[in-house]
């Protein structure tokens, strides 16, 4: 059983920068593939970022390429999400996500934070 906490999260206004955190507890000494994901209330889960459990191998939504960088330090079980250049179409609550054996872009991580709150104001 893994364990995940956010955070980071906060009011940023739009061209501003957050840096989110997500850190594993619990059976972390294997190696897990870790996600972001973000949803607006009322609209499905989005994919936001991944990372391979070895921090070679990273994905992002196209509508975050270029903006947010997702880095990983495994000596402390914790994932970054950098987040530069942040526009109102960002605000979401954000959700750090963990798997063992699954990378990718569909929600089917087996493990998943309790989200943080991220608003980006006009």
């Amino acid at each position: 059983q893994v364990q995940l906490v956010e955070s980071g999260g906060g009011l940023v206004q739009a061209g501003g920068s957050l840096r989110l955190s997500c850190a594993a507890s619990g059976r972390t000494n294997s190696g897990y593939h870790m996600g972001w994901f973000r949803q607006v209330a009322g609209k499905e889960r989005e994919f936001v970022a991944a990372i391979g459990w070895s921090g070679r191998s990273t994905s992002y939504a196209d509508s975050v390429k270029g903006r947010f960088t997702l880095s990983r330090e495994n000596a402390k079980n914790t994932v970054y999400l950098q987040m530069n250049n942040m526009k109102p179409e960002d605000t979401a609550v954000y959700y750090c996500a963990a798997d063992p054996a699954y990378y990718g872009l569909k929600p089917m991580y087996n493990y998943w934070g309790q989200g943080t709150q991220v608003t980006v104001s006009s």
